[in-house]
């Protein structure tokens, strides 16, 4: 199945969050206090896939605060925090929403993200992404993780699903 083909068929979008989300930098202020810098255009990109109707998910290795706070200002609702093993979340999710493997888009960046990405109907890689992940992914980002790759992701797939015009009015980005 050629590219276009593929992304017309995505319903879900899993993402993970250091190395993807963010550029992987994790600041510790002290024993409690995490920083993560998320990128705002990333930010708007997930909203117009909400917007679009499709299901974003979050699946993580790690268990942060900022990213549960992020997670509910962008309005997703299937975030799953300290899971390395990745695929046992992504088979809850394709149960509750009953999507096939070949419905869902991933995007990674590490090897805890391989045999998710191998489960996948369209595995992405960022730019900066380790070279086992560029192996196994149909398509590798321009754009850096926590720089702009999830928005080039999102814009992918919506226009290809011709939702981008739509959305541009609904979000009064358009006439």
């Amino acid at each position: 199945m050629d590219l276009q083909s593929r992304l017309k068929t995505i319903k879900m979008v899993i993402l993970d969050v250091d190395g993807v989300l963010t550029d992987g930098s994790v600041i510790y202020a002290d024993e409690s206090f995490e920083l993560k810098i998320f990128d705002i255009k990333d930010g708007l990109g997930i909203r117009m896939l909400i917007a679009g109707g499709l299901i974003v998910s979050i699946i993580t290795g790690r268990t942060s605060a900022a990213v549960a706070r992020r997670a509910g200002e962008l309005g997703i609702q299937d975030v799953y925090l300290g899971k390395t093993r990745k695929t046992e979340a992504y088979a809850e999710l394709l149960g509750k929403y009953g999507f096939t493997g070949d419905e869902v888009a991933c995007i990674g960046d590490d090897l805890y993200d391989i045999p998710l990405l191998r489960r996948v109907g369209f595995p992405v890689a960022v730019a900066d992404a380790v070279d086992e992940v560029k192996q196994v992914a149909r398509y590798i980002t321009q754009k850096a993780g926590g720089r702009g790759a999830v928005r080039e992701v999102s814009d992918l797939i919506l226009k290809n699903q011709n939702k981008w015009e739509e959305i541009l009015r609904d979000f009064g980005i358009h006439d």
